[in-house]
């Protein structure tokens, strides 16, 4: 199995994925956690992505972060445990020189060697549906999250790589009043574009993809 080098190959993985992650999650009505599991499968399995470079739930410690949004999260702890954040995307893709460890203790070398992060939203909700509200605060936490990364590339760590983020929205819920209104998904896919986040999205009767992201890409 070919390893990934690059975001750009990340990503092309993650598309030729997608089709069985749509098929799959349509298939199958569980939980936010449930579809984090397909989408881990599908990669392994049609994106070829190489076990060693790939990670599910990741904690990433971030020391002294420079965005306020990250700031502003950091305050919200006890005194006592200020000093950084703690992110923890859906999935990472990373690149070799990860070498299969993305343990919180190895917190420099999971940010370092980071191509594709993805956050993934699904609609079940208990006696509701899925709002902006929750797919914004994970677009912003991805945007904010690529800005800590390149931060430390230019001012500390030139040799560091780009974060490339995904937003995934798996909206399979079989009544249509579960499902997202069109003026809520429309928003979330504007605030995806404005903050160049690639936005993927599924439902029983759509699916596309806005992949496109700036950089190398």
């Amino acid at each position: 199995m070919m390893m990934m080098e690059t975001a750009t190959d990340a990503i092309g993985r993650l598309r030729r994925a997608w089709p069985q992650v749509v098929v799959e999650c349509r298939d199958v009505l569980g939980s936010e956690l449930h579809y984090q599991a397909v989408v881990y499968h599908c990669l392994r399995d049609s994106g070829s992505v190489p076990r060693r470079q790939i990670g599910m739930n990741v904690k990433q410690w971030i020391t002294l972060p420079v965005t306020p949004l990250f700031q502003e999260r950091d305050l919200l702890k006890n005194a006592d445990y200020r000093g950084g954040f703690e992110p923890i995307p859906d999935i990472v893709l990373f690149r070799p020189e990860i070498e299969a460890d993305w343990r919180r203790r190895n917190a420099d070398e999971t940010l370092r060697y980071m191509l594709v992060a993805v956050e993934i939203k699904a609609s079940e909700r208990a006696k509701g549906r899925l709002g902006p509200g929750e797919i914004c605060r994970d677009l912003r936490k991805l945007d904010a999250h690529r800005a800590e990364v390149r931060h430390r590339r230019s001012t500390v760590h030139p040799d560091w790589g780009d974060l490339h983020p995904v937003m995934m929205v798996i909206d399979t819920a079989k009544l249509s009043s579960e499902r997202m209104r069109r003026d809520a998904l429309r928003a979330s896919r504007d605030q995806a574009a404005e903050l160049g986040v690639s936005f993927l999205y599924v439902s029983r009767e759509e699916v596309w993809g806005d992949w496109a992201v700036p950089g190398e890409l």
